[in-house]
């Protein structure tokens, strides 16, 4: 007797990081652990790539040049990302998830950082940036060659997961410009505006929100 097996494709629900899952800017917070004129600096930076008023990749080296960032202060960053977790993201995604869909966080933060807030949300898979440290726990660089650490890294990467993948629909929600940007590549982009709403993401979007509770009901169907 013969048996055919049918693999269901999946359906990806792609979640930016930083002011979506959780409410912080990691780069920010690395940032502030080293002073208020250190964090005025690279928030300005920061805010100014998120609104595509500069491109990513002139502001990427320079801030971590800036910040140095040390092992310890990325652990600590990490612990605030669950502590300032949206906080209908736990529900929501344990919904999509018996809903059929498969949840990935891709971001231009940093993988160590990320990694615990995945964990607490049952995100098996992320896409971000590596940090690099040397015995003693000082920075020693990252990963220039990943695709989010600039403009049109995010369109990338979903082309290469949808290749590899082969998803039924791809739904990306984020917060900024370098999320917007994926836009044409997926079947649906929902902006999100809970924390730092940008004229520029709602105009844009294929729809906007404002708690990640209302994405099960526009995802249905």
């Amino acid at each position: 007797m013969c048996f055919v097996c049918f693999v269901v494709p999946p359906r990806l629900i792609i979640f930016d990081c930083d002011s979506t899952l959780s409410a912080i800017e990691g780069i920010d917070e690395l940032a502030r652990a080293r002073g208020p004129q250190v964090f005025a600096e690279v928030e300005a930076m920061t805010t100014a790539a998120m609104e595509g008023k500069i491109a990513v990749e002139d502001v990427f080296a320079r801030r971590l040049a800036i910040i140095q960032p040390r092992r310890a202060d990325v652990a600590a960053v990490a612990r605030l990302y669950i502590e300032r977790v949206e906080p209908t993201a736990l529900a929501t995604i344990a919904q999509l998830k018996a809903a059929g869909w498969t949840p990935l966080i891709l971001s231009g933060g940093f993988r160590q950082i990320i990694e615990p807030l995945a964990a607490h949300l049952g995100i098996a898979r992320i896409e971000a940036v590596d940090l690099a440290f040397d015995v003693a726990g000082s920075y020693a660089g990252y990963d220039a060659k990943f695709p989010t650490t600039r403009s049109g890294g995010k369109p990338e990467l979903i082309t290469a997961l949808q290749r590899e993948l082969a998803p039924a629909r791809t739904v990306m929600v984020g917060d900024g410009a370098s999320d917007l940007e994926a836009k044409p590549v997926v079947d649906l982009f929902v902006g999100f505006g809970r924390y730092t709403p940008r004229a520029k993401v709602k105009a844009g979007a294929h729809a906007f929100i404002n708690s990640l509770a209302e994405l099960p009901a526009l995802l249905k169907g």
